[in-house]
């Protein structure tokens, strides 16, 4: 199983990007999964960021990222997106996407609740 995260580049504050978490492997699907944004800047622990159950129906924020950053997923497509509008200088950190085996509506703030994990992806917003 294999996560991998893609999107992140240098943007000014208040652009956007859109990160993709798209998953490979010969039977791999994301579809039993509920998956999670996380990030980690310089010095900082890692903190979650957004997660999304396996169907969609639904979705948790960060309150630092609420009204800003909106989590979705198509399983056809084995990916999750993580789309980030109105960037601030703090947003700035490697994003990692996470995935859980998992049928229920319960989503996790905390790293140790996923068990796979991307190589993450450099987000970086400048003034």
């Amino acid at each position: 199983v294999q996560l991998q995260a893609s999107g992140g580049g240098l943007v000014q504050a208040g652009g956007s990007l859109r990160l993709s978490c798209a998953a490979s492997g010969p039977t791999f699907s994301i579809r039993n999964y509920a998956m999670g944004w996380f990030r980690q800047a310089p010095g900082k622990e890692r903190e979650f960021v957004a997660a999304i159950s396996w169907n969609g129906a639904n979705t948790l924020l960060a309150d630092s990222v609420k009204g800003r950053f909106t989590i979705s997923r198509e399983n056809a497509k084995n990916t999750v997106y993580l789309e980030m509008n109105s960037l601030k200088l703090e947003d700035t950190a490697v994003y990692y996407c996470a995935g859980k085996r998992s049928l229920v509506r319960y989503l996790a703030t905390v790293t140790t609740y996923y068990d796979y994990w991307g190589q993450g992806t450099l987000v970086t917003v400048s003034s």
